[in-house]
């Protein structure tokens, strides 16, 4: 048996892969995490799949559910808010299932960031503007940050931020930034990408912190601050560029 860690996408049930799809319609076993699966997804399943909210257990008691689900000989689904890659805990959960002895593949999805900026209608790298994205979150009653990862550091560097978990501390998170990127710069916030909740909240870093709490905004939230985010007199990319040469191939942006 194989343990699929599936990249469930930002929320809609449509913005899972289809290789996700397909692998839910044959695993007869299926951990999901809770609220953050809609009741549509789930309807993939087979007709007689044990289904486990995960919203409740330990580490340990999902580890023992895959444990015993290859004992059984059976495939499991193991669906992950947006994609396994960030912020998802599938790393831990791959390190156990590596002394068990379980077989598993990591199946991407539709990451949270990338929703919202869709939902904002904004690419992320516009060329001479912003070239680089970086995700990242703020600390609360989370795992500590590591050495050098403040948003300080990155601010410094004047990327694009791209911030998870962070709308309950935006007042903090506006505080540090102030000073690497100015209250002009523009700034916003979308709760719930691609979910009938979804709210979108447009401003600068001097006014969205006031913009995401009258919004009533809280934690299921991305918080962007870069100028990506209302450029308009920037250059044309050098992809299509009617002086490129297409003879050589590939081409750098």
């Amino acid at each position: 048996m194989t343990v699929y860690f599936i990249g469930a996408g930002p929320g809609a049930a449509d913005l899972i892969t289809v290789r996700g799809q397909g692998l839910l319609a044959r695993c007869q076993v299926c951990l999901y995490p809770g609220s953050l699966t809609p009741t549509e997804l789930l309807a993939h399943c087979p007709d007689d799949a044990l289904l486990v909210d995960t919203a409740d257990r330990t580490l340990d008691q999902i580890i023992d559910e895959m444990v015993a689900a290859h004992g059984r000989g059976h495939d499991v689904a193991r669906l992950c808010s947006g994609d396994p890659s960030i912020y998802s805990a599938v790393a831990e959960q791959m390190r156990r299932l590596d002394a068990a002895g379980v077989p598993y593949e990591v199946v991407p999805g539709v990451p949270a960031f990338a929703a919202a900026a869709a939902v904002l209608g904004r690419e992320l790298t516009v060329p001479t503007v912003g070239q680089s994205v970086v995700l990242t979150r703020t600390q609360a009653r989370s795992t500590s940050m590591p050495d050098g990862e403040s948003l300080a550091t990155f601010g410094a560097s004047g990327a694009t931020l791209a911030l998870h978990l962070a709308a309950n501390r935006i007042e903090q998170v506006v505080d540090e930034l102030l000073p690497h990127y100015g209250a002009e710069c523009p700034a916003a916030a979308v709760a719930h990408a691609s979910q009938p909740g979804e709210q979108v909240v447009r401003g600068t870093l001097g006014t969205i912190a006031g913009q995401v709490r009258d919004a009533g905004i809280n934690r299921a939230a991305m918080i962007f601050v870069g100028r990506v985010l209302a450029a308009e007199n920037f250059p044309d990319s050098f992809l299509y560029s009617a002086g490129r040469d297409r003879s050589k191939q590939p081409a750098s942006l």
